[in-house]
């Protein structure tokens, strides 16, 4: 049954078809993505309380929502931002929770519960998912007139092409960006409020009351049902304006369009803008199906794009922002350009180290595994992207060995004289048990990043699945398919004749040969020199394991980087909007940057997969896409940007940020202060600044409580207002009426209800001395001086108050400069603050977050199974060999690969990230899959399995072949990835291909050396 394949080959052929057209159907249907998707566990509610400081906020908003929602027990963190005027509470759920949605259920169920218990001024809580799901496309609408935009009109449009996107198949998400509301605007000054003897509230009331949009009852006859209602529902500008409004205290009745402005536009000032090119806009940002082909939507997409523009009207036009399948293409290009790459490498020197039918077999290999590969995926809903393809990559070497292993056993046989069947059934009978244990060592080494939970896992997951999923279909092609293949290669044309030739048995150098054989001479009659020989690299790298640099995730290297703003707390929206114009002006001067996107007063749509955020309502923020023609010289460009911001626009903080890889961290650099006083939390968070600010790679820093903004603080002479028949709630409201207008009624336009506020002229609501200046309405209609029961005095307040589980926290956040190593930063840091004996008062405690927090969970998620999987490696290999002594040696094999992992990255100057980490995993399966294979060579010839050296030499020098072909066909493999430009791979390169040559001596010279130690009382004395 071992040579079954090579004698059906009906049984033969048809599998290499089925596997040919399964592999290419899967590969052509599954869906293409840039990065991996994670799964959505944060989410924000957001209550807006007009008029109120942040303390209120906190106490009467925030407060109340965190009490609710820490009930639920899958909720892992609760953060709070209590600005005055809004509260936004973040919710972040356990990593451990698989399934979200009825856990945001039951969060969206307790918001419910809370409404009662807020102020009656609040709004409603206003839930939103935080997405990590990228834009597929991003379309901004652009108004390309000279005179002022449109609002209105570009709204409607952008409606229109909403819908448009929204009807494709494969979208799952359409979102508007930048579209300010409308309503209706009934303006009248104050002192027409006074003339009439009116307030503003009684004055929408009676609009209000004109707007009956309510069922009056039903006629109900014998034979039919008829509906009443009022017909007075408002539904345009003139029936507005014709609205009587009874003014004065005898009964007069005036039309509204008579004694105020009635105009239609859009609400002031806008909480949010967008400005694509430059140019006003409305965006429209798209998200596609997890189970749908993004670049076939793409190509819907921009076909229906193109219709659209096609019947715009002038001074209307369309930009894309962003289109994914750009990226996904790009990425994968890349991707799959390498592996296909270094397999043509791999079989060019397979020719060379095997003979040209052993590669061609070897070469063969690599297409049928990675197409297993991809029918599995699609069996298993993996889709195509950067991490899945990274498995298929790091596999490489592992799918060469088993073929290498296979096709160099048969070749053995076949020369020593057997036949074809014979030579395939005893090749398949020897290595079934080394192969399958080499491979299930490695597969469960693999384990911990296929079921690593939360983000992390989410995101490096079907790497750890694609590995496993390439070693089994290696594992059953090699024993199979490539064993009968390899028969049938040498059965068509047999080996003896020509065997001597280097194109038939591969290349072999006498002097090498004598020289190799030699050396195992010398070190099989001492074997302990030969262990030590073999430690010598790893024992290197370990002791420079703690000086390798740190990174988890590098960054990506994409044409794209981001752009922050923060101007002071108190600045208005349009100066926000006049910033950024100028610093568009000043960086599209810049020769490699192509445009820049803003989005004013909020975060921009999800462009990348951990670019997120929570800004809402923030007139002093604003958001960057900034788009190069290139990557070349990305982070010199980035810094020089960098460099020319801060000097040029010195009232602001902005910062200028390359696109980063894994899980989303909101600053490379994060210091959270907890403590109950909120003065003592700002003094140590300015103290924490200073320190942080004079390290040489640090850009800016931030804190949540540093800024102080200003309020003007209205003081209520209480006994002066009780003369007059006002109190502080009556004054409030009028101020408040006056100030933001008051709603009262709304218009129905197609879909949209439209709201109508009354409210004074732009020129007195932005005048404080018009302010200060009001007469105010009593209850009996007179008027009292403004100034005679109150006045106004211009006050610092805190802007945010920031909590996290209910604690006060001062979050102090540091950016450095691209290319820098957050960790080396952070290590300067803390020496710093032990240098400058920073202390804490008793009753504050602090902890780190930013990349070192998401690094130290990401490594905490790797190893939560590392102990379970050391048990069960231990048990396969003790099971395999029926020794403990063997398993023993093979676990020496596995942690002496960590050293040479970390000796290769010290010697090239590599980063230690998530990518060596897996190239590690790589090297520790080679390194035991080519130990197994010589020690299952040892164990099954009669004179080395009892210790004889001369036996075990020659046993090491048959061996030799593979072990060799199996490096340096995998180093040449990995080359492609050693000179990748973007510096997410060559870590993972250089742990794999530069610890390979001291695997090879793992193989070839510790384990018949340690294995002659274990067997020396039984050794037979023969000469060497």
């Amino acid at each position: 049954m071992f040579n079954l394949f090579f004698r059906n080959r009906q049984l033969l052929f048809l599998t290499l078809t089925l596997i040919i057209v399964w592999g290419l159907s899967a590969f052509l249907s599954l869906p293409r993505l840039e990065d991996p998707e994670i799964v959505q566990r944060s989410s924000t509610v957001t209550t807006f309380f007009p008029g109120a400081s942040a303390e209120r906020v906190e106490s009467l908003v925030s407060d109340k929502i965190e009490e609710e929602l820490s009930d639920i027990e899958e909720v892992e963190e609760i953060r709070s931002a209590s600005s005055p005027g809004i509260s936004v509470v973040t919710v972040e759920l356990k990593d451990t929770v698989p399934d979200v949605e009825p856990v945001w259920a039951q969060v969206r169920s307790q918001i419910d519960d809370v409404i009662p218990e807020l102020p009656a001024e609040a709004s409603r809580p206003e839930y939103e998912d935080q997405e990590v799901k990228a834009s597929a496309m991003i379309v901004g609408l652009t108004w390309e007139l000279d005179e002022p935009a449109n609002y209105p009109i570009m709204r409607r449009v952008a409606e229109g092409l909403e819908a448009e996107l929204r009807n494709l198949p494969g979208t799952d998400s359409v979102e508007l960006f930048g579209e300010p509301d409308e309503e209706i605007q009934v303006q009248i000054s104050q002192a027409d409020l006074l003339t009439l003897g009116i307030s503003a509230q009684g004055l929408s009331q009676q609009i209000a009351a004109s707007d009956a949009k309510i069922s009056t009852g039903e006629l109900r006859g014998s034979s039919t049902e008829l509906l009443f209602e009022v017909d007075s529902a408002l539904n345009s500008l003139d029936r507005i304006r014709t609205i009587p409004i009874r003014v004065g205290a005898d009964g007069q009745v005036a039309k509204l369009g008579d004694i105020a402005q009635v105009t239609k536009g859009i609400q002031t000032p806008v909480s949010d803008l967008a400005l694509v090119e430059g140019k006003p806009a409305v965006v429209v940002a798209t998200t596609v199906e997890s189970d749908y082909r993004v670049d076939q939507w793409a190509q819907q997409a921009r076909q229906g794009l193109k219709d659209f523009e096609a019947d715009l009207s002038d001074g209307l036009g369309i930009r894309v922002v962003l289109d994914q399948s750009q990226y996904v293409q790009q990425r994968l290009n890349g991707v799959i350009g390498n592996l296909l790459l270094s397999s043509v490498l791999v079989i060019g020197i397979s020719l060379v180290v095997l003979g040209w039918r052993s590669a061609l077999i070897v070469g063969l290999a690599l297409p049928l595994s990675t197409l297993m590969v991809f029918g599995s995926m699609k069996v298993l809903g993996i889709p195509l992207h950067q991490m899945s393809v990274t498995g298929l990559i790091i596999a490489l070497g592992l799918l060469i060995d088993n073929a290498i292993v296979v096709v160099d056993e048969v070749r053995v046989h076949l020369q020593s004289g057997s036949h074809p069947a014979a030579a395939v059934g005893e090749t398949v009978k020897h290595l079934a048990v080394p192969l399958l244990a080499s491979t299930l060592t490695t597969v469960l080494a693999f384990i911990p990043i296929a079921t690593s939970p939360g983000g992390t896992g989410e995101f490096i997951g079907t790497i750890g699945s694609t590995v496993i999923l390439a070693l089994l279909s290696s594992l059953t092609l090699s024993l199979t398919v490539i064993a009968a293949l390899s028969g049938l290669v040498y059965r068509w044309k047999p080996l003896r004749a020509q065997s001597g030739h280097w194109s038939i048995g591969g290349w072999s150098n006498q002097s090498l040969s004598r020289f190799y054989e030699n050396s195992l001479r010398v070190v099989f009659r001492r074997p302990i020199l030969g262990i030590l020989v073999a430690m010598v690299l790893p024992t290197v790298g370990f002791v420079q394991f703690a000086t390798l640099p740190q990174q988890f995730f590098p960054p990506t290297n994409r044409d794209q980087f981001q752009i922050e703003l923060e101007r002071p707390a108190s600045s208005a929206i349009a100066t926000t909007r006049t910033q950024t114009l100028a610093i568009r002006e000043l960086i599209q001067q810049h020769p490699a940057v192509q445009d820049i996107h803003w989005f004013l007063g909020q975060n921009a749509p999800s462009f990348f997969y951990n670019v997120v955020g929570s800004r809402r309502n923030a007139a002093e923020y604003a958001q960057g896409i900034v788009q190069l023609d290139s990557t070349d010289n990305l982070r010199e460009t980035i810094r020089t940007l960098q460099t020319e911001l801060d000097a040029t626009f010195p009232d602001a903080q902005i910062l200028v940020r390359q696109l980063e890889q894994g899980p989303p961290f909101d600053a490379p650099i994060e210091v959270s202060l907890y403590g109950p006083n909120l003065e003592q939390l700002r003094t140590l968070g300015d103290q924490l600044r200073l320190i942080l600010s004079q390290l040489d790679e640090v850009t800016h820093t931030r804190a949540t409580l540093t800024e102080l903004s200003p309020k003007l603080a209205l003081e209520v002479d209480e006994a002066a207002a009780r003369r007059v028949g006002l109190d502080n709630g009556e004054i409030a409201s009028q101020l408040s009426t006056l100030l933001d207008g008051q709603l009262g009624g709304s218009i129905l336009e197609d879909t949209e209800d439209i709201p109508v506020r009354v409210q004074l002229p732009e020129q007195e609501r932005g005048d404080l001395a018009s302010i200060t200046s009001v007469d105010l309405l009593t209850a009996d209609g007179t008027t009292v001086p403004f100034s005679a029961v109150a006045s106004v005095n211009l006050r610092p307040e805190l802007s945010t108050i920031a909590r996290r589980d209910g604690q006060r926290v001062n979050t102090v956040q540091g950016f450095i400069t691209a290319g820098s190593l957050p960790s080396t930063v952070l290590t300067e840091f803390q020496q710093a603050l032990a240098e400058q004996g920073f202390e804490l008062p008793t009753g504050y405690r602090l902890s780190y977050g930013g990349e070192a927090d998401a690094r130290g969970s990401a490594v905490g998620s790797l190893l939560s199974t590392v102990g379970v999987l050391v048990i069960l490696m231990t048990a396969t290999l003790v099971l395999s060999f029926n020794s403990f002594a063997l398993a023993g040696l093979l676990a020496v094999v596995a942690i002496a690969a960590v050293g040479l992992a970390a000796m290769a990255l010290w010697l090239f100057d590599s980063l230690f990230g998530f990518t060596a980490i897996l190239g590690t995993l790589g090297l520790i399966g080679l390194a035991i899959n080519d130990s197994i294979v010589v020690l299952a060579a040892l164990r099954d010839d009669p004179l080395a399995r009892k210790g004889d050296a001369a036996a075990t030499r020659q046993v090491v020098v048959k061996a030799t072949r593979h072990v060799v072909a199996t490096t340096v066909t995998t180093i040449v493999g990995f080359t492609p990835l050693l000179l990748d430009s973007t510096g997410f791979w060559p870590p993972l390169a250089i742990a794999i291909a530069g610890g390979l040559g001291g695997a090879t001596l793992l193989a070839l010279y510790f384990i018949p050396s340690a294995y002659l130690l274990i067997h020396r009382r039984k050794a037979i004395s023969v000469s060497i």
